[in-house]
């Protein structure tokens, strides 16, 4: 995998997304079905580099987030204000942009996931004060300051900093099963897989995603419907027969 190298701690990603069309891309993304102050990138938050060691995970006292929710019966009618702040620093931004396009790179016309701004969305997330948002951002947090302090072990340099072949090494440590099996890894790989899966979900709720995928949504079809193609009707079959189930 070749990766194109856009963002440092000298060229920071630039958040741009407006909350009104954040809010609105958050709400497309709750209801998708993949769901059922950043400590990583300040030195004062890593543990000295001769204390680092294969297994490590970071030890982090994240401030709590208590700002209010929209609560159970928002006023629909006129358009509420974010009831949060968001909490992401521009250093914790660029680390998660450079994050997210290694998940999610541009290929020919698709963009990446940074340039349809995830990462601003995922400030978003992580920033509202809710109990799911607020596991993934304790678990994202910690994540990234594990990169930190394994680019430091590794290249003597904070990740976003080092090469983008030596980002990709540390990467494809933890981003397979394998990974899971291994008791140097198994901490990150599981906060590795939950920020994947978010990533995905953020860039294919964006247009650039829906259009990637082709969904069109609801098209009206003249005269009496068709039905499944006959092709989708034996891959149905296959996976029937494999659960050994029937129409």
């Amino acid at each position: 995998m070749s990766l194109v190298k856009r963002y440092s701690s000298k060229k920071p990603y630039l958040a741009s997304l407006s909350r009104r069309d954040a809010i609105k891309w958050i709400g497309a993304l709750s209801v998708t079905a993949a769901f059922p102050g950043l400590t990583a990138c300040s030195s004062q938050a890593l543990a000295p580099q001769s204390e680092l060691a294969k297994g490590h995970w970071p030890q982090l006292e994240l401030p709590v987030i208590n700002a209010t929710g929209y609560g159970k019966d928002p006023n629909l009618i006129i358009a509420p204000r974010a009831s949060w702040p968001r909490t992401l620093t521009a250093a914790q931004l660029t680390f998660i942009a450079i994050f997210a396009d290694i998940v999610a790179p541009r290929e020919g016309s698709v963009p990446s996931a940074s340039e349809v701004k995830v990462p601003d969305l995922l400030d978003e997330w992580v920033s509202a004060p809710y109990e799911r948002q607020q596991q993934d951002r304790v678990s994202f947090l910690h994540l990234l300051a594990w990169l930190d302090e394994e680019a430091r072990r590794r290249f003597d340099n904070l990740f976003v900093d080092v090469t983008a072949s030596q980002q990709l090494a540390i990467i494809d440590d933890i981003a397979y099963k394998k990974a899971m099996q291994s008791e140097e890894f198994v901490r990150p790989a599981k906060a590795f897989a939950d920020f994947r899966r978010l990533v995905l979900a953020c860039f294919f709720c964006s247009p650039a995603g829906v259009k990637d995928i082709g969904y069109l949504g609801n098209v009206p079809i003249v005269g009496d419907y068709p039905g499944p193609s006959d092709e989708a009707m034996t891959h149905l079959q296959g996976v029937l027969d494999e659960l050994g189930l029937t129409l």
